[in-house]
């Protein structure tokens, strides 16, 4: 388990865009721009936790024009040495049916043209860090203890597949996520967790599956059906997160 001092951050997404029990809001400029939003402080004692809902408050941000830099590094400015990210994700194979709940634990890129990295920028030295395993770290098995200690089913393991969006996904770019190894397709998780990596902060993810990807049911998506489907499973992520804020 870690330690009881430490503060953790939650970067929430699609369907976890506000928390209701939050103290102060703290704004903070980066080097690289203003974040999504204003920190807000949530009150869960004696953890410190900090929220930061990824897409804005209001919901603005499409996936590819979040600043995932100036969000990090304003997360460890404020604090944080631990972040957990929430993700709305579609299925590609089973056990990730709709509903699901799952701890990934690898990634693969098919995104373009974000900024990815802050080692080209004068605030950090150049390095080429190690992301061998994107998810290893304490928070990560602090979380599937919890969600054991919680009784919530969370899958171990899983390979995101990390799409540009806004769009959904194709059939035919789904399947070819499946093929190289995927279990999910989902649209942020990149660069963020390789801009964490970069800071030193323990970052691990908590993977919410809104529907089937593009192809795997043959029916069409539809944003109201995943806006639906997502409310049950955000029900036990706000249950998960409760408990892992006591076993910290």
């Amino acid at each position: 388990m870690m330690a009881a001092d430490v503060t953790l951050a939650l970067v929430g997404g699609t369907g976890l865009n506000e928390l209701d029990e939050s103290l102060e809001s703290i704004s903070i400029e980066t080097p690289f721009g203003r974040p999504s939003a204003d920190i807000r402080v949530i009150e869960t004692d004696p953890l410190r936790l900090l929220f930061l809902p990824r897409h804005g408050n209001p919901h603005r941000f499409p996936p590819h024009c979040v600043n995932y830099r100036a969000n990090m590094w304003a997360l460890q400015e404020a604090g944080a040495d631990h972040v957990l990210a929430v993700y709305a994700v579609g299925g590609v194979c089973d056990p990730y049916g709709p509903a699901t709940l799952a701890a990934p634990d690898q990634l693969i890129d098919y995104t373009w043209g974000r900024q990815h990295t802050y080692c080209d920028s004068e605030h950090i030295e150049l390095g080429h860090v190690d992301f061998t395993k994107p998810y290893d770290g304490a928070l990560r098995r602090s979380l599937l203890a919890a969600a054991e200690k919680a009784s919530i089913e969370v899958v171990d393991g899983g390979c995101i597949g990390v799409f540009q969006g806004p769009r959904l996904e194709s059939a035919a770019e789904v399947e070819k996520a499946r093929r190289d190894g995927c279990h999910m397709a989902g649209m942020t998780a990149l660069p963020e967790a390789g801009l964490a990596r970069e800071l030193g902060l323990d970052y691990a993810g908590l993977a919410v599956v809104s529907n089937w990807g593009a192809g795997v049911s043959g029916e069409l998506l539809s944003e109201e059906d995943i806006a639906e489907t997502l409310k049950g499973p955000m029900m036990r992520v706000r249950t998960l997160l409760r408990t892992l804020a006591k076993e910290l």
